[in-house]
């Protein structure tokens, strides 16, 4: 046994030895390789052999389970586009494309207000970014005790005599679907709100002293210093609102299981696959939404670049 260990020991020694007589570069080469690998394993693992196995499957019908897989080539993808159940829903997702702006306009609102000084500002930061904290499905069944007959919107609502606007905030086709943007506008308005908050704080004190000097009220700061400053900030997260309106899932999916109309494209891709067993049809859909949100990524990017060149 001390052997065997006496062997070991000489072995990590040779390694050393034989590791630091290699260049600065060679060795820097190596670290870089070594720590690399293990992330790269997983992001291969978890993230490039799935998709690698969507694109394959949405090729092929296949109910999920047999080992049988019949080839039928473009078929899976020629149904998406020409049936409309399958590619109608996205008009779903403009409710929630019209939310993020409302979104991104209050967090930004609220940003620039408790940039200054006011009382009481941290509680008000805690408050804002706290729904971003809860998890998606308590605040499903939150909104969906919220907006239920008799539920807290319409106690709300009598509390101050506004009766007559109570309505089936879940259960009317033309409310569903502003009823849940505005529950994702909840949500998920802390997130853009930390980062405009993070990216104003970073800009310096000197210049909002010298805009006072100069005369400037808090409108001219907000135009001409803070918009200027953050403007790359505003087009990533209008991307990222953008991307994540195409692809709505949890909240919709949580409250109303896509009914009265409020199913979006996943969900519809959700219950093509796990619902309908048409895992093939399934994985079409999620190639096509996939495919969809890299176009309007690198449309958006490309229409950023010409705008700010």
């Amino acid at each position: 046994m001390s052997n065997t260990l006496k062997e070991r020991g000489n072995g990590g020694s040779r390694f050393a030895l034989s590791f630091s007589s290699l260049s600065y570069k060679a060795q820097r080469r190596v670290i870089i390789i070594l720590f690399s690998i293990l992330p790269l394993a997983l992001l291969a693992t978890f993230s490039y052999l799935p998709l690698y196995r969507m694109v394959y499957y949405s090729f092929f019908s296949w109910n999920g389970f047999s080992k049988n897989l019949n080839f039928v080539g473009l078929e899976n993808y020629m149904t998406i586009f020409t049936r409309p159940e399958y590619f109608s829903v996205f008009k779903v997702s403009l409710y929630y494309f019209f939310a993020t702006f409302i979104q991104m306009g209050l967090a930004l609102y609220f940003a620039t207000i408790l940039t200054f000084k006011i009382r009481g500002k941290n509680f008000f930061k805690g408050v804002l970014f706290f729904p971003f904290l809860l998890n998606g499905v308590a605040i499903g069944f939150i909104f969906m005790y919220f907006f239920r007959p008799d539920g807290t919107l319409d106690a709300l609502l009598h509390v101050f005599g506004l009766s007559e606007f109570i309505q089936l905030w879940l259960g009317n086709p033309d409310l569903i679907n502003i009823s849940l943007a505005g529950t994702s506008v909840w949500r998920y308005m802390g997130f853009n709100f930390i980062i405009f908050l993070g990216v104003i704080s970073s800009i310096p004190r000197d210049i909002y002293e010298a805009a006072d000097i100069d005369g400037a009220n808090r409108w001219h700061q907000f135009r001409y210093i803070i918009v200027p400053s953050i403007r790359r900030i505003i087009e990533l997260n209008v991307i990222l609102s953008i991307s994540g309106a195409i692809a709505v899932f949890e909240i919709p999916y949580i409250m109303t299981g896509g009914a009265n109309g409020s199913k979006t494209f996943v969900i519809q891709t959700v219950d093509t696959a796990f619902k309908f067993g048409k895992f093939g049809l399934g994985s079409a859909m999620a190639v096509v939404l996939l495919i969809i949100v890299i176009i309007v990524t690198l449309l958006q990017n490309k229409l950023f670049k010409e705008k700010g060149a």
